[in-house]
């Protein structure tokens, strides 16, 4: 019993100093690699950064434009019903959304003809779809060029690795470690970086879509509610 309490009571310390020594000969690795093999892992440490950032940013913004009371539409016909319009537009302003801002063109529009308000909301329609798909295009380069930039770690890992080779008389695998560790690991991270920019990418496209979706659903039901009768 003693004997167990003792490594149950060592065994956290023992893994706290393999995990140290582990991120140190990882930083000894990517340090033995020069100049070229730093420069590579620090690009990659910045479009990791860069894509995360992007992705959680760009995820809450669409969260919120998708985001659309159902009794919005209901408020708008009851104040044009009503004769309301500046209540209209006041819900409208009110309302943080690209579907409120497209039918406050809308109302601004009301009394001309209905093709001139459907020009009109289309038009602020394209310019919310381009604002919800900002920096989409950065993420995509992302995925893209990480696992590349990955790959050219592994082209000058490998090209250290011989080199070392060449220069030794008695070549160990010691010799070729550090090469080969360091085309490993910017492999390795380039690949983790593109499949999550990848993925990222995706599901934030699916978003705008499930926005735009919504968007020409309300402004459907608005050029719908302005050929009511009475209207």
């Amino acid at each position: 019993m003693l004997s167990l309490s003792f490594f149950l009571f060592q065994s956290p310390v023992d893994d706290t100093a393999e995990v140290e020594a582990a991120s140190q000969n990882i930083i000894d690795i990517i340090v033995s690699g020069g100049w070229m093999g730093i420069a590579i892992v620090a690009i990659l440490l910045v479009l990791s950064f860069l894509a995360l950032y992007i992705f959680i940013e760009r995820w809450l913004t669409i969260e919120k434009a998708g985001k659309i009371d159902e009794n919005f539409i209901n408020n708008i016909r009851a104040s044009v019903g009503s004769g309301n319009i500046e209540g209209a537009k006041t819900l409208c302003r009110t309302t943080d959304t690209p579907a409120a801002r497209m039918i406050e063109k809308g109302l601004m529009r009301i009394g001309k003809p209905l093709k001139d308000i459907d020009a009109a909301i289309e038009n602020v329609g394209n310019l919310e779809v381009f604002k919800l798909e900002k920096n989409l295009s950065s993420l995509a380069s992302i995925s893209g060029a990480a696992p590349m930039i990955g790959f050219l770690g592994t082209v000058t890992g490998m090209i250290l690795a011989f080199y070392n080779m060449s220069s030794q008389q008695n070549v160990t695998p010691a010799v070729l470690a550090a090469g080969i560790y360091q085309a490993l690991i910017t492999t390795a991270f380039g690949l983790v970086i593109g499949i999550f920019a990848f993925v990222g990418y995706n599901l934030l496209v699916a978003k705008v879509e499930k926005v735009i979706f919504l968007m020409e659903k309300t402004t459907i039901d608005f050029m719908d509610l302005l050929q009511e009768p009475g209207n």
